[in-house]
């Protein structure tokens, strides 16, 4: 007897309650097992893709290949959401590879079938396990290639380390190339047309006259009129990048994303080769859940534009979506965890524009050691005022000029302490 359903064949939605509708497995879905490698026609060893010269490389002969590159920039193709739209879509890597599941921070990276040790990207973590690659998520349909190299990468970090003043004087030399992984982080790609009416009661301010009896003189006091308001507004919104993981620093991946999207090609295992990936962990409903708050609040702010003063009370918004679409795309990334004093950092650096972000240490030391010099003047100034108070006309403004600068260094000091705390935390 026959298997039911047929080989290749899948089940699609059916009109009628009760029964049962197959139809021949799509050919793209066929395809999504196939897996290919990257053997050196020469020598027959891997090759991987080098970010210096864009090309495949052997590291065993030096053989290099140019990767077929079909540049879609922000026309590249974009899915409805739509139950069809699921089901057409790709799924998998394309391409034989491994993932490393982090048993310290729980991160799931993608990597080369052919590596066999590895440590985590995200927390520098040796406690892993690899398994055979997961096919069953969305396949990217685009990503944007490394165009920072390893060499830009290192001066990048070690210009940024040394960039502070309040962070130690040692610590760019602690970052090596050897210690950043080329990495492609999956991002979600939202578009939409957002409509708002919106109504509230716009405060307008008025200045008049009273006589007070108290004193019987005429004063003047402003008065705050409410009108109601109302209007509508249309906005559009093009790709909306939203991260497709939650291993690393939002605030930090925020900082580096001034990604130009018209560099976008079409997805290819072979710009894979040799790298590390991350399969999302971020699905594409909670990530366009995401989306769609940041839109309305686009809308919110371009609604409140809109009325004639900026004082605003019992604001209301009546919002609809429409034309929503979305892709699944990877971004390059340098990835760097690195230990000070015991504790550990993050870096991460755009693959593209060289923008850097991250975690730096504070030499509180140098910090305290500032404050201090800040608060030196004020108060030998103070010092010398009361040893000077005895002489007529000499103590008194000297002790004056001292407060006056201790006050400025109390400002001054509070400022250095939050911005030292911020950076500390960031």
């Amino acid at each position: 007897m026959e298997p039911f359903p047929p080989p290749q064949y899948v089940q699609i939605e059916s009109g009628l309650d009760g029964f049962e509708v197959y139809k021949p497995m799509p050919e793209e879905i066929e395809k999504q097992q196939a897996v290919v490698d990257f053997p050196c026609p020469q020598c027959g060893a891997t090759m991987a893709f080098d970010v210096s010269t864009g090309r495949l490389r052997c590291a065993h002969c030096g053989y290099e290949e140019q990767p077929e590159v079909d540049l879609a920039g922000k026309s590249a193709e974009q899915f409805e959401f739509t139950v069809e739209t699921m089901q057409q879509a790709t799924h998998g890597w394309g391409v034989d590879r491994l993932d490393l599941e982090c048993q310290n921070c729980g991160a799931r990276i993608s990597i080369p079938a052919e590596k066999l040790t590895y440590s985590c990207t995200f927390c520098g973590s040796n406690k892993v396990v690899q398994n055979q690659a997961n096919q069953d998520h969305l396949r990217p349909r685009f990503l944007i290639p490394f165009q920072v190299n390893d060499t830009a990468c290192e001066k990048i970090v070690q210009r940024w380390l040394g960039s502070h003043w309040m962070t130690p004087a040692a610590l760019k030399n602690l970052v090596s190339l050897q210690a950043f992984s080329e990495i492609y982080l999956p991002y979600w790609t939202f578009d939409s047309i957002t409509s708002a009416e919106w109504k509230a009661e716009v405060g307008h301010t008025h200045t008049e006259q009273y006589y007070d009896p108290s004193d019987k003189t005429w004063k003047t006091r402003t008065r705050i009129e409410w009108r109601w308001e109302s209007g509508s507004t249309q906005l559009k919104i093009d790709d909306l990048l939203e991260s497709g993981t939650a291993r690393v620093s939002q605030k930090h991946l925020s900082a580096v994303q001034n990604y130009d999207l018209s560099g976008m090609v079409a997805y290819d295992p072979s710009f894979l080769a040799g790298m590390q990936a991350q399969t999302y962990d971020v699905p594409l409903e909670a990530a366009w859940e995401t989306a769609r708050q940041e839109m309305r609040e686009k809308t919110r702010l371009e609604c409140r534009k809109q009325a004639s003063t900026s004082m605003i009370r019992n604001f209301r918004m009546d919002l609809d979506f429409s034309d929503e679409n979305w892709r699944l795309i990877l971004l390059p990334f340098f990835v760097a965890s690195y230990i000070y004093n015991g504790k550990s950092y993050q870096v991460l650096v755009n693959g593209q524009t060289g923008a850097i972000s991250g975690q730096r240490p504070v030499d509180w030391t140098k910090v305290w050691l500032v404050i201090a010099a800040l608060f030196a003047p004020g108060i030998l100034l103070g010092i010398l005022g009361l040893l000077t108070l005895p002489l007529a006309g000499v103590g008194v403004p000297v002790g004056g000029i001292g407060l006056i600068l201790l006050a400025i260094s109390l400002i001054a000091g509070i400022i250095i302490l939050v911005k030292a705390n911020q950076l500390d935390d960031a």
